[in-house]
């Protein structure tokens, strides 16, 4: 057994596996196991490392799914360095090794593993963000066939309109519950009163939208209430409802990034959410040199940390390399470059 991979097809339960980090999404198990063979990078690297959760479920042991929380470090050209990976596979068959067998379990599913005591003092295990868990927990609750949460539909009565019902009676993962089943009528309703929801509602609908849940009968509510908090300068705000717009694949959506890049209000925060989530959208030759061009200028972004991060995507990296490379010696990302070689 050389792969987690073949332990998931060895292990008897049933798995989901989903990106985290850049993107919460699914995965399938045949990329999964391509990227652990080495014969492909990781599609969406963040920080330099794979971030993955592994659902697994044993229908005859465990009622909900184990999620395990993995992050595997890249290379330069956003491959698997395996040592790491390894590691945490010896320790996984060791574990299993000190289990008792139970005759009535087949595979790896012997015994009763534990599978959270794998997690403890793991060099691999890491806690998403808030709002990824909860987008993660709604989208396996689905998968597995599993009711939402019991803050489900305070969180939809509240988004379609009850009165009755005020945003301090809302949990984050009845929020994402809603973001996830994609509920016409919630839809509808924000569509018509995004902007009069409080802040703290819009914030935490925006981080969870981001993953690629952004509704496209959305997106023109969004781009409006852009302007609004551009004219407030809300920069915090105007970064959210930018990353949940960057969120949806939709060609306008480039457009639009195109007049944003020529706002005088692009700060780093805001190229940040660019790189993190709307890195689709700079697959274009122009709007990429744009971007460093922006992203060089910005006294306050980290130039090479956004860069190499960029440069890990597999679509990304070869433009990124030709483009610094030929940048005009006394262009900013040309000086910058020049820093970085020195």
């Amino acid at each position: 057994m050389q792969t987690l991979s073949d332990f998931f097809a060895h292990s008897g339960a049933e798995l989901a596996l989903s990106t985290l980090g850049r993107r919460v999404a699914p995965m399938r198990q045949d990329t999964f196991a391509a990227f652990e063979q080495e014969r492909e990078p990781w599609p969406l690297p963040w920080n330099g490392h794979a971030q993955v959760a592994c659902a697994l479920r044993w229908p005859a042991t465990y009622q909900d799914p184990a999620i395990w929380f993995l992050s595997l470090p890249l290379d330069e050209q956003g491959m698997l360095v395996p040592a790491a990976r390894d590691e945490f596979l010896d320790r996984l068959l060791q574990t299993l090794g000190t289990q008792p067998a139970d005759p009535s379990q087949n595979g790896l599913a012997q015994g009763k593993l534990e599978p959270t005591n794998l997690m403890q003092d793991n060099p691999l295990a890491f806690e998403p963000e808030l709002h990824q868990r909860a987008l993660l927990h709604a989208r396996l609750s689905r998968h597995f066939g599993q009711p939402s949460s019991s803050h489900s539909d305070m969180a939809r009565r509240y988004l379609i309109g009850d009165d009755a019902l005020n945003w301090q009676m809302l949990g984050l993962q009845g929020l994402a519950d809603q973001v996830v089943d994609s509920d016409p009528a919630v839809i509808e309703a924000l569509t018509l009163r995004l902007n009069a929801l409080p802040r703290e509602v819009i914030l935490p609908l925006c981080y969870l939208m981001e993953h690629g849940d952004t509704p496209a009968e959305l997106l023109p509510t969004l781009w409006h209430a852009l302007a609004t908090t551009r004219e407030a300068q809300d920069i915090e705000t105007f970064c959210a409802l930018l990353r949940a717009l960057l969120g949806s694949d939709a060609p306008r959506v480039g457009e639009w990034l195109d007049r944003i890049l020529d706002d005088d209000l692009m700060a780093a925060d805001c190229l940040a959410a660019i790189a993190a989530r709307g890195w689709q959208h700079l697959e274009h030759e122009t709007r990429l040199m744009r971007f460093l061009e922006r992203l060089a200028s910005c006294r306050n972004a980290n130039f090479r940390r956004v860069v190499r991060d960029l440069a890990l995507i597999p679509r990304l990296r070869l433009p990124i390399l030709m483009m610094l490379r030929q940048a005009p010696a006394h262009s900013p990302v040309g000086r910058l470059v020049r820093e970085w070689n020195a």
